[in-house]
């Protein structure tokens, strides 16, 4: 996102985590390169194919390399830390692996306010339902964010 505005208001607490029995969200940083990294480019169709990503352009169907993975991370947390965009990883409880992504950001259209993405990774597709209805009841009740854009499930 290019727009130097933060989108939710400057006293806001941002939730650092949400946690429930099946995943955990953190927020997305450079330290997750290499989890991150192999997450998704072992799920690009899958990923592809998910709701919201269809026709978003991301993950690119040839990979790219974990150098330019890093510098994606890196303006994620950039945007995290200027209250521009809040991006979250997804983590699996019990062995603390990545499986998928949170992105939460002001809306490109006039109809919403904040557009969410959600992936997970193909062998962890069972999660994709119950981390959309998470993430939408954490959204609407703890987040002052308006309109959302979620695809459902």
């Amino acid at each position: 996102m290019t727009d130097d505005r933060a989108f939710v208001p400057e006293d806001f607490v941002v939730p650092a985590d949400l946690t429930t029995p099946q995943f955990r969200l953190e927020p997305l940083d450079p330290r997750h390169n290499a989890a991150d990294h192999a997450a998704w480019t072992g799920s690009i169709d899958h990923i592809r194919a998910t709701p919201g990503f269809r026709d978003w352009g991301w993950p690119p169907v040839d990979g790219m390399s974990p150098e330019a993975n890093l510098a994606d991370l890196q303006r994620h947390a950039d945007d995290f830390a200027r209250h521009r965009g809040f991006t979250y990883t997804v983590i699996e409880p019990a062995g603390g692996e990545v499986i998928g992504c949170v992105y939460i950001y002001p809306s490109r259209s006039d109809d919403h306010d904040t557009d969410v993405r959600s992936w997970v990774r193909a062998d962890k597709a069972e999660l994709d339902a119950p981390l959309y209805a998470a993430v939408t009841t954490w959204l609407t009740t703890n987040w002052p964010l308006g309109r959302l854009n979620y695809q459902p499930r």
